[in-house]
């Protein structure tokens, strides 16, 4: 359960800043685009064939670009209009921007919050188990752990995809097989090696932050009471040490979503992600077109952008009301 005096500091850090404002409404813009993207999208988000009648891509609302087309035999300009049906334009093959951004954010989230728990999942008690009993167990298990740093996340994620492969697992979406948005993709493809590559590859941080707090708490006196009466580790650490080290774990969990958010987006961008529908992969496919047609890039890296954005802001909030040794005057600055 959590305490009065965290309920009364996330109240007071969040009323006195504006920052986890801000953090907090882009999220849940965010999350809502995610869960109810079938619904928002105006378009099939994997059809394509959305051209101007010269076959040139739709610009979004507000904007135009000239482009060559031939007529009577000779090339000569035309300005290209956008359309109100495709409001963020359309992309290379003439697939809906907006529908696209959408779903992508629909990826974004279930990948960066999947892996995260995984590896909380992981690292947690690896590391409470080497924080509490010490000594050799300490020592062989941070050894794995330090092997795993040594090598950057990129990297040991296109290695670990390499070793697994590439394979999205499709789930069935609830809105559409419901009925409630016809025309749209039934299923949901989830990009399953890269959920579990992100949790392989920041498990780590989770086991190093849990190992220092148990190495602290493990001399504490309620502890050292519940050992005098004979109870078991397995229950110490489940009662007593894991209660206790939950603060800085959540704090690191928010800032770590941000990471896999980010590193999801850069194995889209390399072809590693196992979806088209990302917001990656729509940054790569319109790198090749940015001085004609940027917004089939900038429309996807604005939405990783506030997605990151929003998870940090949230983060250094509960890293505030959370960490006691933060100074009270300081807080909400």
């Amino acid at each position: 359960m959590i305490s009065d005096r965290v309920k009364s500091n996330l109240k007071d850090t969040f009323v006195d800043s504006l920052l986890p404002k801000v953090g907090l409404v882009l999220l849940i813009a965010i999350l809502v685009m995610a869960l109810f993207a079938p619904l928002l999208a105006t378009h099939d988000p994997t059809r394509t064939g959305h051209f101007h009648e010269t076959g040139a891509p739709y610009p979004p609302m507000g904007y135009s670009y000239e482009t060559q087309v031939a007529q009577d035999g000779e090339f000569g300009e035309v300005s290209v209009e956008s359309n109100s049906t495709h409001v963020l334009g359309t992309n290379n093959i003439g697939q809906d921007v907006y529908s696209r951004f959408l779903y992508g954010a629909r990826v974004s989230v279930i990948v960066g919050l999947s892996s995260t728990l995984l590896a909380m999942l992981i690292g947690v008690p690896i590391g409470l188990v080497a924080g509490y009993y010490g000594g050799r167990v300490d020592d062989g298990l941070m050894r794995v752990a330090d092997t795993m740093l040594a090598f950057p996340a990129l990297v040991l994620a296109l290695a670990l995809i390499g070793v697994f492969g590439e394979s999205p697992v499709h789930v069935p979406d609830p809105i559409v097989m419901a009925g409630f948005a016809d025309g749209m993709p039934e299923t949901i493809p989830i990009p399953g090696t890269v959920t579990i590559v992100g949790a392989l590859v920041i498990w780590v941080w989770f086991a190093r932050v849990a190992r220092g707090e148990a190495l602290s708490l493990r001399n504490e006196e309620y502890v050292k009471a519940a050992q005098s009466f004979g109870t078991g580790n397995a229950q110490i650490l489940r009662q007593h040490i894991l209660p206790n080290s939950l603060t800085p774990i959540i704090v690191l969990a928010t800032i770590q979503v941000a990471v896999i958010i980010l590193l999801e987006a850069s194995l889209a961008y390399l072809g590693f992600s196992g979806t088209t529908l990302s917001w990656g992969y729509e940054i790569e496919r319109g790198q090749d077109v940015l001085r004609t047609r940027p917004w089939v890039s900038i429309v996807p890296g604005i939405g990783i952008m506030l997605a990151v954005i929003s998870v940090n802001l949230l983060g250094d909030w509960l890293r505030d009301a959370l960490d006691p040794n933060i100074d009270q005057s300081k807080r909400g600055a």
